[in-house]
């Protein structure tokens, strides 16, 4: 009787531990899809900006064209005024080719798609952090720039490569994140990539590839 009695409380007690730890792990799922646009950050050591890869001259305005494998382009105005570093660094990464075959490795739906991780976890980066040039507003088709969280990076330095497209005015990022530009068109297309269904963690459950970026 007690050998039974003993079982029966081992696989209640059992029971319970899985029931929490599944019951975390899913809030922990669920917390990945959070409203920032961070780049993660395996390190806890506070992220020093480098700076980026220079080029001769900046234009106060370029166009990009981001070309989405079986979706479209993506057309946008880069302010090279407003975000001179960011704009030369984007512009250099597009025109040696880095971001050709990247995928967008999160979306979510009424929020951003984010791209521009050569990991595709977006852990990844091209090894240097951009200084901040926070001004633009977060409205609809902004183009910005990921980071680590303030704990880590105070200075609010963007992300080396990692950039994200907002899918609607998002206010409540104004004044955290380097934007430096805005859809033209092709707002369609970042909708559509928006909705696709997703994995925990906001991956896309299909691979969603920029072919190129080009630079006009």
């Amino acid at each position: 009787m007690n050998s039974k009695f003993l079982a029966v409380i081992a696989v209640i007690v059992l029971g319970v531990v899985a029931g929490v730890f599944y019951f975390k792990n899913r809030s922990q799922e669920s917390g990945n899809s959070n409203q920032e646009p961070v780049e993660q950050e395996q390190s806890t050591q506070a992220v020093t900006p480098q700076p980026p890869p220079q080029q001769s001259s900046v234009p106060e305005q370029a166009t990009a064209v981001i070309e989405v494998e079986g979706y479209g382009t993506i057309n946008l105005s880069l302010d090279g005024k407003a975000a001179p570093k960011t704009v030369a660094n984007f512009i250099k990464l597009s025109k040696d080719g880095f971001y050709n075959g990247l995928k967008f490795h999160r979306v979510v739906p009424n929020f951003v798609i984010q791209g521009g991780d050569p990991e595709g976890t977006g852990l990844g980066g091209p090894g240097y952090t951009v200084p901040a040039e926070i001004s633009l507003k977060h409205k609809k088709g902004a183009i910005a720039m990921a980071r680590t969280d303030d704990s880590v990076n105070p200075s609010r330095a963007s992300s080396g490569s990692q950039f994200y497209i907002a899918v609607q005015d998002l206010t409540s990022l104004d004044g955290q994140y380097t934007v430096f530009g805005y859809v033209t068109s092709g707002m369609d297309v970042v909708i559509q990539i928006s909705e696709v269904p997703t994995e925990p963690g906001d991956y896309p459950i299909k691979d969603i590839v920029i072919k190129r970026i080009m630079i006009e």
